[in-house]
C-alpha cells in the first residue's frame, strides 16, 4: 500500500470517526419539548415508582418529605439518531434533592451509564436512581424508593 493511499485513509477515517461522534452540551439547558405552561411544574410520584420529570419539572414524594427537581443537563455524549457510533454514551443530568420541611437541600449529577459517574444516590432515607433520559434531553426518569 503506498503511503499517499494509506494517509487518505487514515484522514478519511478520522473525519468520520469525528462527525459519527456526539455532542456535549455542558451545564446547557435544554428546551422542554412543550411549553412549561401545558405541565404542572409539580408531580405526585409514590416510593418505588418511575416518574418522568420534564426539564424544570420536580416530583413530590408521597409520605415523605422529599422533593427531587430535573434542574439541568450537564453533558450528553449519546449516539445521536442515524449515526453509527463506536460506543452508545452516557449522558449526566443534574437535580435538586429536597426535604421542604427541614429546609435542607443538596444536588446530585446522576449519569445514565456507569463509566462517568453514579447512577443513584441516597438523600433524606431515599434512593434516588436515574433510570432513563429522553433522546433530546428534555426529559428524564427517575425511581424514588
Amino acid at each position: 500500500m503506498d503511503t499517499q493511499r494509506f494517509a487518505a485513509g487514515l484522514f478519511a477515517f478520522a473525519v468520520v470517526a469525528v462527525s459519527a461522534g456526539s455532542s456535549v452540551a455542558s451545564g446547557q439547558a435544554v428546551p422542554a419539548s412543550t411549553p412549561a405552561a401545558s405541565a404542572p411544574s409539580t408531580v405526585g410520584t409514590a416510593l418505588g415508582q418511575d416518574v418522568t420529570l420534564r426539564l424544570g419539572q420536580e416530583a413530590d414524594v408521597q409520605g415523605r418529605d422529599l422533593t427531587v427537581r430535573y434542574t439541568r443537563l450537564v453533558s450528553d455524549s449519546r449516539c445521536r439518531p442515524g449515526m453509527q457510533c463506536f460506543w452508545q454514551g452516557e449522558a449526566s443530568v443534574a437535580f435538586l434533592l429536597s426535604e421542604p420541611g427541614r429546609g435542607e437541600s443538596t444536588t446530585a449529577e446522576l449519569h445514565t451509564g456507569p463509566r462517568t459517574g453514579p447512577q443513584a444516590t441516597s438523600f433524606a432515607a431515599s434512593r434516588v436512581e436515574l433510570v432513563s433520559v429522553s433522546q433530546d434531553a428534555g426529559e428524564a426518569t427517575v425511581r424514588i424508593s
